[in-house]
């Protein structure tokens, strides 16, 4: 929920906030009514009161009667948020997960402090200086408290290794832990390039460039961007992408407020590294915001094929305003356009936060996610790109060819896997196991050698029954490909991620992509993006499967 509120605007940066002092007259009356009220609680209410948690709820009770994504935040959330969207934070350098009240390392992030240290992946973290981090319920907020802190602190770690009766004390020194905002970056064969983007934030933009450049030196001709999922972020970073394949000085967006202070006009500006070659753009019900800006920005001017589902429909610009006391209030100043025009924000009545929320649900009993001509636009929001072809505003890009979502290895039984952690429990000791021998392996040969064998699967299952998971046949048949294939997607993450400097997991994604059907469907679609890029349209509106 909190990774949605920070990240599921197009914030606006650099623009001024303070345009004048002509409406404070009109809220002082409102100002002194709110005063008067909470002098009078403090003062008189029977009970003792926490004045400062009545100011957070009727804040936030405020905002419910302007838009969606206008949202508070108090300090500690607000610096949460804002970490998702930084370069980096200041801590220990590992991912961790919580399974069974225990805190277990699943990676020593590469060229960290606690990679530095010794730390390894299994590792349990039973304490973090006097705090125990064993036994009762155990939440993230927690851990992250105890682990980071200032640059140059030491913290002191006690850790039980697998296969070790007496636990280890490890000192780590906390240091600037650089995040990453490019999942993964590599060529699928000798012209085609993947690269996925998880979210805009301060670096996404300078990791994209040099992802870029270095797929073109593998000699990259097409290019499959992958933005499923991909929440937004800021505004000038989806610009700057888009940018990278528009050419000449095309608008890429523009934007419009209450007045001229947060009109902006964005244009294409510099000469980009893939300005020519076929490229298709992967999107879904999770690609928001600062996604769905560079997806309009390439399909208004016929420059890529957007694949995939209807994106979520989000076409409102926050302001980020730190408020005196460290809160934070994300403010909508304007409604972004494509440059054909149409706004994507889908309908929404303020206060009416629940209906708005559950959009997503009314697509999925609609059959919106399997049935291309269940997409619904409203006929009276048509637009057109340069090269003349229909595309609509009012809820998110509609693709120019649909996929639809794959739920055929879905299951109940998979479910329950996860939510036990089975899967990354497993293909972490399997990792750990048969570590020196696969770490001498070059990937190409991990990838074409290691198989999850059906005696490894007994194996997981057998662990997952263990866990009170009972055995369902006719599921864990439907689910196995899928359930073999992420097992040695994650124990390629294990193995390799370490020898990846710039944090992307691309053994990981080659591995999981084999069991993607949406990834595997973009494959083929280059000839159409081809063709697309020449001007030849053969089809006006979302293509079946």
């Amino acid at each position: 929920m909190l990774l949605g509120v920070t990240l599921a605007g197009g914030m606006l940066v650099g623009a001024t906030f303070f345009g004048g002092t002509k409406s404070l007259n009109n809220i002082g009356r409102g100002y002194t009514k709110y005063r008067e009220i909470l002098q009078l609680i403090e003062n008189n209410y029977v009970d003792t009161v926490n004045t400062d948690e009545l100011v957070d709820f009727s804040i936030e009770k405020m905002l419910q009667k302007l838009d969606p994504h206008t949202a508070y935040m108090n300090p500690q959330d607000a610096i949460a948020a804002r970490s998702q969207l930084e370069g980096g934070f200041d801590g220990i350098g590992v991912e961790f997960n919580i399974y069974k009240d225990t805190v277990y390392v699943v990676t020593p992030l590469a060229g960290g402090p606690s990679e530095a240290a010794g730390i390894q992946s299994g590792d349990k973290i039973i304490k973090v200086d006097d705090t125990p981090l064993a036994g009762g319920k155990i939440e993230n907020s927690a851990v992250f408290k105890a682990l980071r802190g200032k640059r140059g602190t030491e913290v002191k770690m006690t850790i039980l290794r697998k296969g070790e009766k007496e636990p280890r004390l490890f000192t780590v020194t906390r240091d600037r832990i650089p995040t990453y905002s490019i999942d993964a970056a590599y060529m699928v064969d000798g012209k085609t390039g993947y690269i996925k983007v998880n979210r805009f934030s301060e670096t996404t933009y300078d990791e994209f460039k040099t992802a870029l450049a270095s797929l073109k030196s593998q000699g990259m001709t097409q290019l499959m961007m992958d933005l499923r999922n991909n929440p937004g972020g800021y505004m000038d970073r989806a610009t700057s992408i888009a940018d990278e394949f528009i050419s000449g000085n095309k608008m890429l967006v523009y934007t419009d407020g209450k007045d001229n202070r947060y009109d902006r006009q964005t244009y294409a500006r510099i000469a980009g590294q893939f300005e020519e070659g076929a490229l298709v753009v992967l999107m879904d019900e999770g690609s928001a915001s600062a996604s769905e800006i560079v997806a309009g920005a390439l399909q208004d001017h016929d420059r890529a094929l957007i694949a995939g589902r209807r994106s979520f429909g989000k076409g409102l610009v926050q302001m980020p305003v730190q408020l005196s006391d460290g809160s934070e209030l994300r403010l909508t100043i304007s409604r972004y356009y494509t440059p054909s025009g149409r706004s994507i924000q889908k309908p929404y009545v303020p206060g009416q936060e629940g209906d708005y929320e559950k959009d997503l649900e009314q697509r999925s009993k609609r059959g919106e996610y399997y049935i291309a001509d269940s997409i619904k636009n409203d006929p009276k929001l048509k637009f057109k790109t340069d090269g003349g072809r229909v595309v609509y505003g009012g809820g998110g890009i509609t693709p120019d060819y649909f996929i639809p979502r794959d739920s055929s290895w879905q299951t109940p039984y998979l479910v329950q896997l996860y939510g036990k952690n089975i899967i990354r429990e497993f293909a972490m000791e399997y990792a750990n196991d048969n570590r020196k021998k696969l770490e001498k392996m070059p990937f190409d040969e991990f990838n074409r050698t290691v198989t999850i064998n059906d005696e490894l699967m007994a194996r997981l299952v057998k662990d997952a029954t263990s866990e009170g998971i009972k055995f369902n046949e006719k599921e864990y048949s439907r689910s196995k490909n899928y359930i073999r294939t992420q097992v040695k997607a994650l124990v390629a993450r294990y193995v390799y991620q370490k020898n990846n400097k710039a944090g992307q997991n691309n053994e990981y994604f080659r591995v999981a992509g084999e069991a993607d059907d949406t990834y595997q469907k973009a494959l083929k679609l280059f000839d159409r993006a081809n063709k697309l890029e020449h001007g030849m349209f053969t089809y006006n509106q979302p293509e079946r499967k």
